[in-house]
């Protein structure tokens, strides 16, 4: 007799399979933090250099590996460069505005078409976990088809999208191409805009041996002075770092401090001195420094340069409003407040920060400045005023109305010889005027430099 057992279904021994969360997979924190970052560039106007400090940044920055961090910098770079082309071909893809308020898919969207256009990723990784993004954030989570419909779009349209942008033109303020366009030419101007399209090279200034040094380092010497790294990576990894042999200073910063000839011996005020690149190269040229800023903190940071370097200056916290020398200097050096629109291709959030009317303040505290500090230089000594700006208003003019004004002063012009014979660089007046697209003396390197300012002054 057969009896019916009663049915017992087979357990399932496997354990189940685990779903990965989209904001735990690899690439995403690098992403959003990226996207958190151009977020408050953009929206909140903060500085792109201090979200990417390392002691007082963005947290979420802080928190990633170093080759995530890598990503985050190269992604906000390739964002902020192109930011204007971005803009432009997301006015193609999409019918209408998008009526989210804080700008949050704009972010994701500019960082995953950055990724797509303008660096080394796959489209499908750059959709993936843009679209991912979406999805765990609050504020845009309804916008998710949109960002995936976008992207995909864009992968599939590219060619039509890019052919015609003005790159030159879109990536640049209107009030700031105008400006470059009235006082360089329109060609020039683009020269300028083009430039900014490209990461600045690192540049080491060596206390001594530069051409060793470039072979050292597989580097190019530069204006018989400076060296310029082929590699990119982190600077204290490199040799001579640590024993102090140089400092990261662009060759365009370093040309005015050459203007004040053999200091050695002399009593030297590098005044508004931070970070110290000046200060270290006057220090090594054998002067007796006072750096002078108003920061305590950028002077603390140079101070620790300075004991790197084994260099030893006196340093004062102080504005140049209230500070008084003692004795007056055989030589001054004024890095003036100003714009920086000359270091927009190392620092491609001032493009966006700056505003037409700052040139305005600017030029009012660069004049300010400069009369004030005239009476501390010695009868003979040398004044060389200087700014990182491609604004007349910030240079030439600055430097005519003050002349003007004080006929105990008088316009000493720069040679090319001292300034590493750079041509291009010592306008027709005597002037050292350096532009992002100039050429830099080698076909071996990556080209250009930061836009300078600088007269020599002396006091008769």
């Amino acid at each position: 007799m057969l009896v019916a057992r009663p049915f017992r279904p087979k357990k399932n021994t496997k354990a189940p399979k685990e779903v990965q969360r989209p904001d735990e997979k690899p690439g995403f924190a690098a992403r959003k933090v990226a996207a958190d970052i151009l977020g408050n560039v953009v929206h909140k106007r903060r500085p792109l250099d201090g979200e990417l400090d390392l002691q007082s940044g963005h947290s979420g920055f802080r928190a990633l590996e170093g080759k995530d961090r890598a990503l985050v910098r190269a992604i906000i770079g390739a964002a902020l460069r192109h930011r204007g082309e971005i803009s432009e071909i997301l006015t193609r893809l999409l019918d209408r505005d998008i009526p989210e308020k804080t700008g949050r898919v704009l972010d994701i969207l500019h960082v995953a078409i950055a990724q797509m256009l303008f660096l080394d990723i796959p489209d499908r990784a750059a959709v993936s976990l843009a679209v991912d993004h979406a999805s765990v954030d609050r504020r845009v989570q309804v916008y998710k088809g949109l960002v995936n419909g976008v992207l995909r779009r864009l992968g599939r349209e590219r060619e039509e999208m890019i052919e015609d942008l003005d790159a030159d033109a879109l990536n640049t303020p209107e009030w700031l191409f105008a400006r470059w366009s009235e006082t360089y030419g329109e060609e020039t101007a683009r020269r300028i805009a083009a430039a900014h399209r490209n990461e600045a090279a690192l540049d080491l200034s060596v206390k001594s041996g530069p051409q060793e040094w470039a072979e050292k380092l597989e580097g190019t010497l530069l204006a018989e002075r400076t060296v310029r790294l082929s590699q990119k990576g982190a600077v204290d990894g490199l040799a001579g770092f640590e024993d102090g042999d140089w400092w990261v200073q662009d060759l365009a910063a370093s040309l005015p401090a050459r203007l004040l000839g053999d200091i050695e011996g002399k009593r030297v005020a590098d005044l508004c001195a931070a970070p110290g690149g000046k200060t270290a190269q006057l220090a090594s040229a054998g002067a007796d420094v006072t750096a002078i800023d108003i920061s305590k903190g950028r002077l603390k940071r140079l101070s620790e340069n300075m004991t790197r370097l084994g260099l030893s200056v006196e340093t004062v916290t102080a504005g140049l409003r209230e500070y008084s020398p003692d004795s007056p200097f055989d030589a001054v050096l004024l890095d003036a407040p100003c714009s920086a629109t000359g270091t927009i291709r190392r620092h491609p959030d001032v493009a966006l920060l700056k505003r037409e009317r700052d040139i305005e303040t600017l030029s009012a505290i660069q004049k300010e400045l400069l009369l004030r500090v005239a009476d501390w230089v010695k009868p003979g000594g040398l004044l060389v005023y200087c700014t990182c700006s491609l604004e007349r208003d910030e240079g030439e003019a600055q430097i005519e109305a003050f002349l003007a004004e004080r006929s105990d002063y008088r316009l000493v012009p720069a040679t090319s010889a001292e300034v590493g014979n750079l041509p291009e660089s010592v306008s027709s007046e005597g002037y050292l005027r350096t532009l992002p697209c100039h050429p830099v003396g080698s076909d071996n390197c990556a080209p250009g430099m930061d836009g300078f300012f600088a007269a020599r002054l002396q006091r008769v």
